[in-house]
């Protein structure tokens, strides 16, 4: 790799001036390890694909060979219902670097060991699923309440007729990224679990209609509580076949390519679950392995296994995971979980980052961590030059992992604003209307670093789950058992409460950031909250499913939220507020509740008073001409009042308002919001 070309680095912000021998020391770190891939492995591309030489191969005459790294093992065997679970008839055999591999010829006519058949490790005469099962099953629900909930590894080799091919191609990287973040356990209106199959026929199909250009999905890294949200990983090549086969999955995955939407992983490769008979931990019997031995591989919060980011061949493992997701299964790109915590040796834990730019440059920083991001960033670029996608779940907000690798950046296209969610569930919990503070709230959302791009949020799953509760919950609460019809006149609560709902998500979708996600469900105002099924609530999948009859119910108010959402998208969609520079706030008035700004050539207003309307408010614009109205929150179709004339227009005048070249004046209800086109 070249030298970074740090300057522009500097330049954008001359704080980091200070800290630009640790930037290039990192750099550095991150260049020796690709030249040493490129001498040891024939480059990163090729080291990356791990799972085609690792775990269970079978060739095209049958064949099997296994290869494991186990570098602490002295035995392994393979057993399962291919040698009638003999446990010492096949024996691994002992290779150089801690690897053991076994080969198995065909039997007549057909594989060694047949699809879909259960097989063990015996490592050192325990049982083990293999860090690259690409299959796990788990027992029925008799065998988990007598023996524990324990995957079991099966063998996938279909027959290339049952395989799915690819038929559509993917989209290329959106200019303006709407992300659906979804599950798809939840997905399903009834009580129950739903299927890969169900999602991609029933729940694609809505999120194409409402505008969104990608989807998020959680949880398809295998993990055997469910209630983790996929969070604790204990099959990390192994799509969850609790929704169904990898077949299933690639189907999703392709015909949400054939509506146009890109595809994200949530990825899990800050930690990994506790689970030693199914998951990663102690798999070769010692504590290490793919992890770093001792107190530093042990998340205290979490109660989770930390890997080894400077171990080859925990950088081969990760690496190739990334791989497998993009080749095997189709997917653009990554949301990266937990990254805060894999940036520092604290994890972010009793730290509340100040912004001292020592934080990010100090000894805190694990630079083995950070060089494996801008490996992974690297490898997805390279891989999926038009279309790769990387997020960051970061809260420090370090400077420049939004930015390319050749600037001496961490190389993701950008971070979640994860300020931005915990502040409107403070104003929502915490406060009266009339307390709301518009600076604060302004500060909030454009409080992010120059060109590293963001993407903005009002909730996600972390505000949806139980012990939390929806942001349209927080709002209305027990009104809306009985306040969400429209056969009645709106209760005052379910009024504002919908009424706040849309001016907040709007100010959100365009103001901060240059991204914007939804979590399933929050788009029509999905109420309660979240809860997994667990000995807690009696095993009950009430609240870990989506009631989509509320939406589409058209006797219920749901349908006007989730109308508004869409018009938002659309909006976006054509105008491109996201792609464009960040919004010109020219008004913030405290009395008033106003905030005004423009952005990508429109103009948005919102006046979150909760009593106070305002006719002929002098709004700033900088460009003279004609203006009007192209979306409205206070329209009959979302819920409002039809209070502003849509065929009225607004002019400008040629005098100025806060800091704008020009004015004009314009009518702002209570709690609503409203957008502005120029025209001429």
């Amino acid at each position: 790799m070249e030298v970074p070309k740090i300057d522009a680095l500097l330049k954008r912000d001359p704080y980091l001036t200070d800290h630009q021998e640790e930037i290039r020391r990192r750099y550095g770190h991150f260049s020796d390890v690709l030249a040493a891939l490129e001498r040891q492995e024939g480059g990163i591309e090729e080291f990356a694909k791990g799972h085609r030489r690792f775990g269970p191969q079978v060739s095209e005459d049958g064949t099997l060979t296994w290869l494991e790294w186990a570098p602490a093992a002295h035995s392994l065997h393979l057993t399962g219902e291919f040698n009638g679970w003999h446990r010492t008839s096949h024996p691994f055999q002992g290779r150089e670097y801690g690897r053991w591999e076994l080969v198995l010829p065909p039997k007549e006519g057909g594989q060694a060991i047949k699809h879909l058949e259960k097989v063990k490790i015996l490592v050192n005469g325990e049982e083990r699923v293999s860090p690259w099962a690409s299959y796990v099953l788990q027992p029925s629900r008799e065998k988990q309440a007598y023996d524990g909930v324990q995957y079991s590894q099966h063998l996938w080799s279909p027959p290339s007729c049952e395989r799915h091919t690819m038929v559509h191609e993917r989209p290329e990287r959106p200019t303006s990224l709407r992300v659906y973040e979804c599950h798809i356990g939840i997905s399903s209106q009834q009580g129950r679990v739903n299927s890969y199959s169900d999602f991609t026929a029933n729940v694609l199909p809505r999120i194409a209609r409402q505008g969104y250009n990608t989807i998020q999905l959680m949880a398809v890294m295998e993990h055997a509580y469910y209630g983790s949200f996929g969070y604790q990983v204990t099959s990390f090549f192994a799509p969850s076949s609790r929704f169904g086969d990898p077949e299933d999955l690639r189907r999703l995955v392709d015909s949400a390519h054939g509506l146009g939407l890109t595809v994200l992983l949530d990825v899990v490769h800050s930690h990994a679950s506790k689970n030693v008979a199914d998951g990663l931990n102690r798999w070769d019997g010692s504590d290490a392995g793919y992890f770093h031995s001792g107190a530093r591989g042990e998340h205290p919060l979490w109660d989770s296994r930390l890997f080894d980011y400077s171990s080859w061949e925990s950088l081969r493992f990760l690496l190739s995971n990334l791989r497998l997701w993009i080749e095997d299964f189709g997917f653009d790109g990554f949301r990266f979980d937990g990254v805060t915590s894999m940036l520092y040796h604290h994890h972010g834990l009793g730290t509340g980052f100040s912004g001292d730019y020592h934080e990010y440059y100090g000894p805190d920083t694990d630079s083995d961590a950070l060089v494996y991001l801008m490996l992974a960033n690297h490898l997805v670029k390279t891989l999926l030059p038009k279309s790769g996608i990387t997020v960051a779940e970061d809260v420090s907000g370090m400077p420049g992992l939004c930015r390319p690798l050749e600037e001496g950046g961490t190389g993701f296209d950008y971070r979640l604003s994860m300020a931005v969610p915990d502040m409107w569930i403070k104003y929502v919990k915490e406060l009266q209307d009339e307390e709301w503070s518009m600076g604060h709230i302004v500060h909030t959302l454009t409080n992010r670093r120059y060109q590293e791009a963001c993407i903005g949020y009002t909730e996600s799953h972390d505000q949806a789950l139980v012990g939390d509760k929806t942001l349209i919950f927080w709002l209305i609460d027990k009104e809306m058992y009985t306040g969400m019809s429209v056969v009645s006149p709106p209760h005052p609560v379910v009024e504002r409460g919908i009424a706040l709902h849309k001016v907040i998500r709007l100010l959100v979708h365009g103001l901060s950031g240059e991204g914007w996600l939804n979590f399933i469900g929050n788009e029509f105002g999905h109420p309660e909250w979240l809860d997994f099924p667990r000995a807690g609530n009696q095993e009950s999948y009430h609240h870990a499913r989506r009631q989509w009859n509320l939406v589409d119910d058209t006797t219920l108010r749901y349908q006007h939220l989730n109308a508004w959402d869409k018009e938002v998208n659309l909006l976006e969609e054509e105008r491109g507020w996201l792609a464009a520079e960040p919004g010109h706030v020219s008004t913030k008035h405290e009395e008033d509740k106003v905030i005004v700004f423009e952005r990508a050539g429109l103009l948005f207003a919102c006046n979150l008073h909760p009593s106070r309307s305002l006719p002929d408010y002098p709004v700033g614009v900088q460009e003279p001409g004609e203006y009007r109205i192209v979306l409205d929150s206070d329209w009959e179709e979302f819920g409002g009042h039809n209070r502003r004339d849509r065929a009225v227009p607004a002019h400008t005048l040629e005098h100025g308002h806060n800091g704008r070249q020009r004015s004009m004046k314009i009518y702002l209800p209570c709690r609503t919001a409203v957008v502005y086109a120029r025209v001429a």
